[in-house]
């Protein structure tokens, strides 16, 4: 997976926007807010390519959760991510085998 270019994180007022910018992101009117744990995640994969264990990654750096929830969160947030259009190539099924 990759974060689409264009999408850029940022912090107002202490709370997490991604804004979307570029032609590419012309049609893209919604405004996303992420909760801490999500800009924890975004911050580790921004800029590179990452899968569902990256992510769970920077959750276990973070916070002190153990692996099987880290890897829950991070597909819940993939799977969101993928919905709004942020990120590329992300697999759901293969990703939940991994959970296994």
């Amino acid at each position: 997976m990759k974060i689409k270019k264009g999408f850029e994180l940022r912090d107002v007022c202490g709370e997490f926007v991604v804004l979307a910018s570029g032609r590419e992101n012309i049609d893209f009117s919604k405004v996303i807010n992420l909760n801490e744990s999500a800009a924890v995640i975004w911050k580790a994969v921004e800029n590179r390519e990452f899968n569902v264990e990256d992510m769970a990654q920077a959750l276990l750096a973070e916070y002190e959760v153990d692996n099987s929830k880290a890897i829950a969160d991070a597909t819940s947030v993939a799977s969101e991510w993928q919905k709004i259009g942020m990120i590329t190539n992300f697999n759901s099924e293969i990703n939940l085998k991994k959970k296994v």
